[in-house]
């Protein structure tokens, strides 16, 4: 049976009218990039980041908002994202921590510094760049941090030991961020995508193995990155206001 098309792309409702949200790992045509766009076009103030500082100016220049480049293994960058995003806009109201590094390698061949590496990006940056936006957040007495997470904090997959690690580690620190943060008005989510296609998977994994990941879902095909960026879009939302410290899987394979 053929897979069905994907819905039309749907319209804005001003869910963030006023808000302003910063958007790390925007760059090129991902997660990060179609959240930044809907964001804009619910009615947000968006800055974006990166470590390419290439397709940060593209992506940027496209999308009419102010990049910032940072790597989010790098404090001093984290920190000076945050300061030069509340400079650009006033004020941070709402974080998408996006930037996570993928990678295939079974357990037994896997090196330290594949490992780390991948910890370092996927959790520990989401950790950096969640710690300096509650700093920020946590005295204005409001705030909204969504994390990206993936389906692998929950399922076994051959190859990816480090990814799924980094990313039960992002829904671990999800909960905990949450309780802390909760006294002070911020709310702590986020979501785990199953597979959303755009360019840079192939780049980690092979084809074969993307069509048979896709092929698993109930709709049998992949998300678009704007699927997923609908529910960051309702995470950052009032519409979510009594939802913390909760993982919203947006997939549509069960284990």
């Amino acid at each position: 049976m053929t897979p069905p098309e994907p819905p039309s792309y749907p319209a804005a409702h001003q869910l963030l009218a006023g808000r302003t949200v910063v958007v790390t790992a925007a760059a090129g045509t991902g997660i990060g990039a179609a959240t930044a766009k809907r964001c804009l076009e619910e009615g947000a103030a968006v800055v974006i980041s990166d470590a390419h500082e290439r397709r940060l100016a593209e992506t940027a220049e496209q999308l009419g908002v102010v990049g910032i480049v940072c790597d989010v293994t790098d404090e001093v960058q984290v920190q000076r994202l945050v300061d030069e995003a509340s400079r650009t806009l006033g004020h941070i109201d709402v974080l998408v921590n996006n930037a996570g590094l993928g990678g295939t390698a079974n357990l037994v061949d896997m090196s330290d510094d594949q490992w780390g590496k991948v910890l370092d990006v996927t959790l520990n940056g989401t950790f950096r760049c969640t710690r300096a936006a509650l700093r920020h957040m946590q005295p204005r007495g409001s705030g909204v941090i969504v994390n990206n997470a993936s389906v692998l904090g929950w399922r076994a997959q051959a190859g990816q030991a480090h990814y799924a690690a980094a990313k039960a580690g992002v829904m671990a620190l999800t909960r905990c961020a949450a309780i802390e943060a909760a006294p002070f008005g911020v709310r702590v989510n986020a979501v785990s995508p199953s597979i959303a296609m755009h360019p840079f998977l192939v780049k980690v994994m092979t084809e074969e193995l993307l069509d048979e990941l896709a092929r698993r879902e109930a709709f049998g095909r992949a998300a678009e990155p704007w699927e997923v960026a609908n529910v960051i879009v309702f995470l950052a939302s009032d519409y979510s206001s009594y939802m913390t410290g909760e993982t919203v899987s947006v997939s549509s394979q069960h284990p």
